[in-house]
């Protein structure tokens, strides 16, 4: 208990965090958060989301001990929220931003320049202006036009070739198809990057959002020495940067991830003492450490079927389903019909569809979902609704599900 509160006490003190609430969990007390947040706001029932302090936290410790010789920059895009980027902060994370926002919204934390890396392969040049006049120095190319931008618009920024991962690990979003060096291209651009007077410091992959074999890994890891063995063929300096990238997920695929990085690093790196080791995780810290809860606007019974509407959906944070190909589950939340037994423990469920606010029908969230017997002003809560779902959200139809409140909590994990 004395590390997690001095952790907190570390978070409380926090850009994005300072001055705000939050609410000590007791062992399994989300729920009753939840309740309570939902009787002090019967008038409006929004949307929310809950964010655990203490599971991030929990999180950085899980990393730390799997992957230590691995120093992990977060990867701003999939979830922007102030207090979630602080507590990263807070936290000892590094970030990846890929635009001047982003680079904004983390300098803004007090987070000095030297803790980004602009990893993003294609920059708008008012953007790579921007990175020179704040002092963020690291960034991606894997394109000769790329070597051009920076060399006229900062050409003392350290640069990392972006490879093409040999394959995407059956991931969730793959990435290759969009960027990454191929193989036989990797020469020209280093040669070109020498005509440029430029710097290269090392190589940089990504295999893909969410992937679900592991062993990508060691292929990619296997590629990027590939492409350090090139660059001392051209006499260049020795490279001393390998970013891998992101992919991992918070479940036992990191277990296994961790375990592929670990030994692709030791066979293909073991004798290179001075080589930092990089990567850009997004959803393994942001994804199980949120919680949305959503309010039930609407209901319909047709024979054993019951149809519900809630207060977001596709176009708020549920866009996961289609951007992020994510699979979601919820658990009711009876705190107008059934206050006795909030949880419907031990009630009979019905197949049920869940839709969200929007006139359009592709605003499904879900299908063929066990739920008790619900009614209007119910609620539903989502867990693990972190990774890429507000970042993406929008006011399309009047909604506004693009700034939903997010109250902050701190459970003991540990």
């Amino acid at each position: 208990m004395g590390s997690s509160s001095k952790s907190l006490q570390t978070i409380l003190g926090t850009p994005g965090v300072r001055g705000k609430r939050v609410t000590a969990l007791s062992k399994d007390g989300l729920i009753d958060f939840i309740q309570t947040i939902i009787f002090s706001k019967q008038e409006t029932k929004e949307p929310f989301y809950v964010l655990d302090l203490g599971a991030v936290t929990t999180l950085m410790d899980r990393w730390t001990r799997a992957l230590p010789m691995v120093r992990p920059y977060y990867a701003v895009k999939c979830n922007p929220d102030p207090a979630f980027l602080g507590t990263m902060a807070a936290i000892g994370s590094s970030f990846d931003c890929a635009s001047r926002a982003e680079i904004e919204s983390i300098l803004a934390l007090g987070v000095s320049p030297d803790r980004i890396i602009f990893a993003n392969p294609c920059k708008a040049e008012s953007h790579i202006k921007y990175a020179a006049s704040v002092g963020v120095n690291l960034t991606t190319f894997d394109s000769s036009d790329e070597i051009e931008k920076i060399r006229k618009w900062h050409p003392k920024c350290a640069l990392l070739i972006r490879i093409k991962a040999p394959d995407d690990g059956g991931a969730r979003c793959p990435l290759g198809p969009k960027y990454g060096a191929l193989p036989e291209e990797v020469a020209p651009l280093l040669q070109a990057v020498q005509a440029a007077r430029l710097t290269v410091i090392g190589v940089s992959f990504h295999v893909g959002s969410g992937a679900t074999n592991s062993r990508v890994y060691q292929r990619a890891i296997a590629a990027a020495k590939t492409a350090f063995d090139t660059a001392t063929q051209l006499g260049m300096p020795r490279m001393r940067v390998l970013n891998i990238g992101g992919g991992f997920m918070p479940n036992t695929q990191f277990s296994e991830a961790s375990s592929s990085v670990k030994a692709a690093l030791q066979s293909y790196f073991g004798n290179d003492s001075g080589l930092t080791v990089i990567a850009e995780p997004g959803r393994f810290f942001a994804e199980s450490a949120f919680t949305l809860a959503t309010n039930i606007i609407g209901k319909r019974i047709r024979g054993e079927l019951r149809e519900y509407w809630i207060n977001d959906g596709i176009y708020g944070s549920m866009n996961c389903l289609l951007y992020d190909h994510a699979n979601i589950t919820c658990k009711a939340l009876a705190c107008t019909s059934n206050r006795a037994n909030p949880t419907c423990k031990g009630a009979r469920t019905y197949s049920s569809t869940v839709f969200g606010p929007t006139c359009d029908a592709l605003d499904t969230v879900l299908t063929g979902h066990q739920l008790p017997e619900l009614q209007v002003n119910d609620w539903l809560v989502f867990p693990n609704m972190g990774a890429y779902t507000a970042a993406s959200g929008s006011n399309f139809n009047g909604f506004h599900t693009s700034s939903i409140l997010t109250y902050l909590a701190f459970s003991d994990s540990n």
